[in-house]
């Protein structure tokens, strides 16, 4: 685990107009950034308020990042990017389909508890960000065109690799795909419901909120193969 928290991730989403990975400033905007977006919220953060924080002028943001949007997508991509290292971190060298595909659930379902050892990026505040702010990334009038340029790559690649391990278990599923995206934004949803809007879950799932998801999908194919 300790190497999985120090890994490199990589953001293929081409959303900034230079990489803030590849200067000191520009990894100082991704480490404020969430930071500020954890606190704010997306909302109330503005290109302008994270100047002032950095001590630098609001144009040098915009040479890497066209508008805040663009910079929530990247940093969702980086979330995504980093899950689906740790899901094939977690699904490796087990032989069993039916094993596997519970520990890639599992896998990405879990709450991130750790911080990380990345020089520039909290992995709980991007996690809670993750949470609260990833629909804000494709639910927009925008979407089709973003997605026709790929900015939503890494999240489609994790629920890719989550399909192909329900498929390993169960070929013949009907819906693969609509199942794997449900658990991975699922996920998220029900964790902000449960931290927002406690009514539309129950209390005691947070806690098995993994093992809930476990069982819903293996549910599908139990009552499919009835």
């Amino acid at each position: 685990m300790q190497r999985l928290m120090q890994v490199n991730v990589q953001v293929t989403e081409p959303v900034y107009l230079k990489d803030p990975q590849a200067t000191e400033l520009g990894r100082r905007i991704l480490e404020q950034g969430v930071r500020m977006i954890d606190e704010l919220g997306l909302e109330a953060f503005t290109f302008g308020k994270l100047a002032a924080e950095l001590s630098t002028a609001e144009s040098s943001i915009y040479r890497y990042f066209e508008n805040k949007h663009r910079l929530l997508i990247y940093l969702i991509g980086w979330y995504w990017s980093w899950r689906e290292y740790k899901l094939a971190f977690d699904t490796a060298n087990i032989a069993d389909h039916r094993e596997r595909l519970g520990r890639a659930i599992r896998s990405i379902t879990e709450p991130v508890t750790e911080r990380g050892n990345f020089a520039y990026l909290d992995l709980r505040a991007l996690y809670r960000i993750a949470v609260s702010e990833s629909a804000k990334a494709y639910m927009t009038k925008g979407v089709d065109t973003e997605h026709r340029e790929g900015c939503f790559g890494s999240f489609k690649r994790i629920c890719d690799r989550l399909k192909e391990h329900i498929l390993s278990v169960d070929p013949a599923h009907p819906f693969p795909a609509m199942l794997a995206s449900n658990v991975v934004d699922g996920s998220m949803v029900q964790r902000f419901f449960a931290e927002h809007l406690p009514s539309l879950t129950e209390k005691q799932a947070r806690a098995k909120l993994s093992e809930l998801f476990v069982e819903l999908v293996f549910a599908t194919m139990n009552k499919k193969n009835q």
